[in-house]
């Protein structure tokens, strides 16, 4: 064996890698991506759903909030053809891949646009809102007439 002064042992252990172990490692990393980038894209794609349910939940508990502080009823409107929702100046706009069906009052609802009304008591005109994933899965939004309380419920999918 060779010694030099401040490397040590100099002989075949130190020349690098072989070509066989490059390739293995590479194929490695390719398996771990082929598995990964799916299961990203899932996951990617459920976070948008659950931050577009919430959204939803959240403007309309907030609608039901103001209509009893101010002691004015208040609307909140469902626009399926655009995946639009508003409340006053508040509008949530769902991503592309997400389908939205409102279920509310008949009289209340205008032209292509279904409408939860709350009122000043705390009850409200009742119904809700489904949002349903591009893989299936549905998720109600529910509005109790009585008592005005926004409820989240998985009707189906994964």
């Amino acid at each position: 064996m060779l010694y030099t002064k401040n490397h040590g042992c100099r002989g075949r252990a130190s020349q690098g890698f072989s070509l066989v172990e490059v390739l293995v490692a590479l194929a490695v990393v390719g398996l771990v991506l082929a598995a990964a980038v799916p299961a990203s894209s899932r996951f990617y794609d459920n976070l948008q759903r659950r931050e577009a349910i919430r959204d939803v939940r959240n403007l309309l508990v907030a609608a039901r909030e103001t209509a009893l502080t101010t002691g004015n009823a208040q609307d909140v409107r469902v626009r399926p053809s655009a995946r639009r929702v508003s409340a006053g100046r508040k509008v949530i706009t769902l991503p592309a891949g997400l389908a939205v069906t409102v279920h509310g009052a008949a009289e209340l609802n205008l032209d292509n646009v279904g409408v939860i009304r709350f009122y000043p008591d705390g009850s409200a005109s009742g119904g809700g809102v489904d949002v349903r994933g591009a893989d299936g899965a549905l998720t109600r939004i529910s509005v109790d007439w009585l008592v005005g309380r926004v409820e989240l419920e998985r009707v189906a999918g994964r």
